[in-house]
C-alpha cells in the first residue's frame, strides 16, 4: 500500500508539471485531490486494513495529501505570476485615451467669506476666541441682560436641549447667537487679574442655531462673527471708526456706511450698520429694495450689566460689540436670493465660488 501511495504522488506531480492554465489546474485538483481520486480511495480503505498496517498507511496517505496540496498552491502562484508577466509584456497601454481629470476640492463659499472676515478683523488687531455651540440659558440669555420671560427672548426662536423650567430658569440650549462668547471672553481675561483686568479685543466666529421655518431668507443654522472690545475710554466713536474701516476693507475703499438706531438688550445704545449698495452705487435697485443701502451688521456699546457680568467694572471700563452674518454679506455681494443654497450641497452652485 505504501508503494501504491508513492506511485499516486509521483503520477500527480508529473501531471501537475504539465499544467499550463487555471482551468487545467482545477481539473488536476479534482482528479488527484477530489473525492474520487486514488488518494481518497486509500483513506476510505483504511478501515479494511489490519491494526498493524493502518498507522503506517494512514500517515503515508496524510504525507502524500500535504505534499500534493503544497504543490498545488505553488503551481497556482506560478501560473498567476506568469500570466501577470505576459499581460505586462503583451497588453500595450493605450495612450490615446483621455486622462481622468483631477478635480481638487475647494472651500465652501460660506467658509471662504468667514475666513475673509476673520482675516480683516485679525489685521485690525482682533484676536480669534472660540466658544461652545451648546450653552446654558444663563450664558445665552441671562448674563446678556435677557432674564427669564424677558420679551427679547421672542426675538430668537430657541432649540432647548432640556426644555424643562425650574424656578424660572431654563437649562441647556443650542446658542442662538455668538454673543455668549462675550461673557466667556471677558471672564477669561478678567480672571487673570480680577482687580485690574486687561483690555480685550476679540472676535468670536461660529455657528448659531434657531428654531425657525426654513425659507429663502431664514435657516435653522448660520455662521456669525461676534466682536467685542473692552477697555478704558472706549467710545461710540471708536465703534464707528472700527466698523467703517472694516466696511472699506471688505467692500472697497469707496464704501460708504451709515448707522441707524436699534435695540439689543446687551448693548446700550444700539445700532444697525448699513453699507451703500455696491450693486447700484446707492441709486436704488431690487437688491437694496430701492433704498440704496444694505444692512450688514448690528452693533452698540456694551451694556453696563453685561460688562459687570463679564468681570469688568462698568464705572471704569466701557466697550463696544458687533455681530455680523458672513452668509448674508455673501448673498448681498453676489445677488444670491436663497440662503438654502449654502447648505443644499448642490455642486452647480458651490462650483461658482
Amino acid at each position: 500500500m505504501l508503494e501504491e501511495l508513492d506511485k499516486i504522488q509521483q503520477a500527480a506531480l508529473e501531471a501537475l508539471a504539465s499544467v499550463k492554465d487555471e482551468d487545467t489546474l482545477q481539473a488536476w485538483k479534482v482528479t488527484h485531490l477530489g473525492r474520487s481520486s486514488g488518494l481518497m480511495q486509500v483513506f476510505s480503505g483504511l478501515g479494511k486494513l489490519s491494526k498493524e498496517e493502518r498507522p503506517a498507511v494512514g500517515q503515508g496517505a496524510n504525507n502524500v495529501k500535504v505534499a500534493l496540496e503544497n504543490a498545488f498552491v505553488e503551481r497556482t502562484n506560478a501560473l498567476r505570476q506568469s500570466e501577470l508577466a505576459r499581460s505586462l509584456e503583451e497588453d500595450a497601454l493605450d495612450i490615446t485615451l483621455p486622462g481622468r481629470a483631477f478635480r481638487p476640492g475647494r472651500l465652501h463659499p460660506a467658509t471662504q467669506n468667514l475666513r475673509r472676515v476673520i482675516a480683516i478683523l485679525s489685521n485690525m488687531g482682533f484676536q480669534v476666541f472660540t466658544s461652545r455651540d451648546v450653552e446654558t440659558d444663563e450664558y445665552n440669555f441671562q448674563l446678556l441682560n435677557i432674564p427669564p420671560h424677558h420679551p427679547a427672548r421672542e426675538m430668537q426662536d430657541t432649540f432647548y436641549v432640556d426644555a424643562g423650567i425650574e424656578d424660572d430658569t431654563y437649562s441647556v440650549v443650542l446658542r442662538t447667537h455668538t454673543s455668549p462668547g462675550q461673557i466667556h471672553a471677558m471672564r477669561a481675561y478678567s480672571s487673570t487679574n480680577p482687580d485690574n483686568p486687561p483690555p480685550l479685543r476679540v472676535i468670536l466666529p461660529g455657528m448659531c442655531y434657531r428654531y425657525e421655518q426654513i425659507t429663502a431668507r431664514s435657516e435653522v443654522q448660520f455662521n456669525q462673527v461676534e466682536g467685542i472690545a473692552v477697555g478704558e475710554g472706549i467710545t461710540f466713536t471708536d465703534l464707528k471708526g472700527t466698523l467703517s474701516e472694516f466696511a472699506r476693507r471688505m467692500f472697497g475703499q469707496n464704501a460708504r456706511t451709515r448707522f441707524r438706531a436699534d435695540y439689543f438688550p446687551f448693548t446700550e445704545p444700539s445700532a444697525e450698520m448699513d453699507v451703500e449698495c455696491f450693486v447700484c452705487g446707492g441709486e436704488g435697485c431690487p437688491v437694496c429694495k430701492k433704498t440704496g443701502w444694505l444692512e450688514i451688521l448690528g452693533c452698540g456699546m456694551v451694556n453696563p450689566i453685561v460688562l459687570q457680568n463679564g468681570g469688568y467694572d462698568p464705572t471704569r471700563y466701557t466697550g463696544f460689540a458687533f455681530g455680523m452674518g458672513p452668509e448674508r454679506q455673501l448673498m448681498l455681494r453676489h445677488k444670491i436670493d436663497d440662503i438654502r443654497y449654502f447648505w443644499g450641497n448642490d455642486v452647480r452652485f458651490l462650483e461658482q465660488f
